[in-house]
């Protein structure tokens, strides 16, 4: 079965969904670490059509506009596990599971809906891996400041087989 058949692969033209390329890191770090059958994602900022997506929940970005970044990260996410798994000779069929989420969401001191926003990235790795693999354990933390300004920011830890 190639890659375009796989149900994940399915799903993501479904949604019409176009996984971008492996991003340059833009600071001393990798976007990936392997180590056994765990991948470790570094943290990915929220853009849109390559530029970063600015800003500070309870401020100037609303909660839902801050899901929706974060739905992009997600996006983002699974763009750079499917090029680390190419590197490997195999693509997202083989995870097994998203096995935690850590979010970072640019947040007023008095903003509470960090968990709402993450769910925009929740949702959408659910809905692509189904809720066998896709559920996964998460973290969502409101932070002064994130870099670049960036809204959202967050990591992702995977299995695969």
């Amino acid at each position: 079965m190639s890659n375009a058949q796989h149900p994940i692969y399915e799903k993501l033209a479904s949604l019409a969904i176009t996984l971008p390329p492996l991003a340059a890191p833009a600071a001393a770090y990798v976007p990936y670490v392997q180590t056994g059958k765990l991948i470790f994602l570094s943290g990915h900022l929220a853009k849109k059509e390559g530029k970063v997506i600015v800003g500070q929940l309870g401020k100037n970005v609303s909660t839902e506009e801050g899901k929706a970044a974060a739905r992009l990260v997600a996006i983002d996410l699974m763009g750079t596990l499917h090029a680390a798994l190419g590197t490997v000779g195999k693509d997202l069929s083989h995870v097994t599971r998203i096995v935690k989420v850590v979010s970072l969401v640019n947040s007023t001191s008095d903003f509470t809906e960090q968990h709402l926003v993450t769910n925009g990235a929740s949702e959408l790795l659910g809905e692509v891996f189904g809720s066998a693999v896709g559920a996964h354990a998460r973290s969502a933390f409101g932070v002064a400041q994130i870099p670049m300004g960036a809204c959202v920011e967050i990591e992702m830890i995977a299995e695969i087989a």
